[in-house]
């Protein structure tokens, strides 16, 4: 099996994550005080429900993040939902249903929006990048252009959507980029490595500090520029190699090298990646495309919250 980085799915560290987001967003948006427009108008011991709405198509994540919200911000409101994260949904679909003080659901509109859009935004641009490759062997990844403290929160919409992780952090993966390979004495260093001098030194440094440790087996990816470099480091058996920037022509050029000479070492492309060119990307035969812009561009999804108008309600 193809080496893989790990893929995030909604647990304790995302939910930690998720809380500290959380309670960041209450200390903005209250401060010290209280949502004053609301205890202006609003009898304390008013209760009602209101059901957050799609406003627009798209694909569902955040519910449990939405669900950490409502229990930071006040006890005495519920959420229930109606659909589960992954879901694709059309204008006008109930996502899910907030009851309780009316109080406490409208202090916490706008955090519950702000994340369920955020997140549910990212999943459904992953959604449409992956449907636009559908057929190839290549798979839609994120990078680390995430936002400052949502790294985990993005990278579990982005699994929603059905594309993939790339590396969480720096910690957990070798990424050999550019600026590894031109440290050198224009740079104030003291060397200048090659792809491959670059893939053997990181190899021999992983065995030797971490000897007998399941990190000494992290992956091991670099980067390259150019088909010369590229058929000196598949020598060196990297796990994946990153081509970068390169056009249709030259990424069919490289599988074709990849194929003749290391048949198991994955290729990555990046760059120049948007929903016009993915196909074409897709289509010369690289295993992964690495995309920036499923975190970095990705548009909010509208949502909206309606009151319910039943009996007993106040709307």
């Amino acid at each position: 099996m193809p080496p893989e980085f790990q893929q995030i799915a909604w647990d304790a560290a995302v939910e930690a994550d998720c809380r500290q987001i959380v309670r960041a967003a209450i200390l903005e948006d209250l401060d010290t005080g209280y949502d004053w427009t609301s205890v202006a108008l609003v009898p304390p011991d008013a209760v009602g429900r209101a059901t957050i709405v799609a406003r627009q198509s798209g694909v569902i994540a955040g519910l449990p993040a939405a669900a950490v919200a409502v229990a930071e911000m006040n006890a005495t409101q519920s959420l229930v939902c109606h659909v589960s994260d992954g879901q694709a949904v059309e204008p006008g679909t109930p996502v899910a249903t907030l009851s309780g003080s009316v109080l406490a659901i409208l202090t916490a509109e706008r955090t519950v929006l702000n994340l369920l859009g955020r997140m549910s935004g990212i999943a459904s641009l992953a959604a449409r990048y992956v449907a636009a490759v559908s057929g190839t062997k290549a798979r839609i990844y994120d990078t680390r252009k995430t936002t400052a403290g949502w790294r985990r929160l993005e990278k579990y919409a982005v699994r929603q959507g059905g594309a993939c992780n790339h590396r969480l952090g720096l910690y957990d993966a070798i990424l050999i980029k550019d600026n590894h390979l031109a440290f050198g004495a224009e740079a104030g260093g003291a060397a200048s490595y090659s792809p491959g001098k670059a893939v053997r030194q990181a190899r021999q440094f992983l065995a030797e500090t971490f000897a007998g440790d399941p990190r000494a087996d992290m992956i091991v990816e670099v980067e390259v520029d150019s088909l010369e470099q590229l058929r000196q480091v598949l020598i060196e058996r990297p796990d994946i190699v990153l081509l970068d920037n390169m056009p249709p022509e030259m990424l069919k050029a490289g599988v074709k090298l990849r194929d003749e000479l290391a048949a198991e070492v994955q290729l990555e492309a990046s760059g120049g990646v948007n929903l016009a060119t993915v196909r074409s990307i897709a289509e010369t035969g690289v295993d992964r495309i690495s995309v920036g812009a499923l975190t970095h561009s990705a548009v909010v999804l509208d949502l909206g919250l309606d009151w319910q108008k039943a009996a007993g309600d106040v709307g």
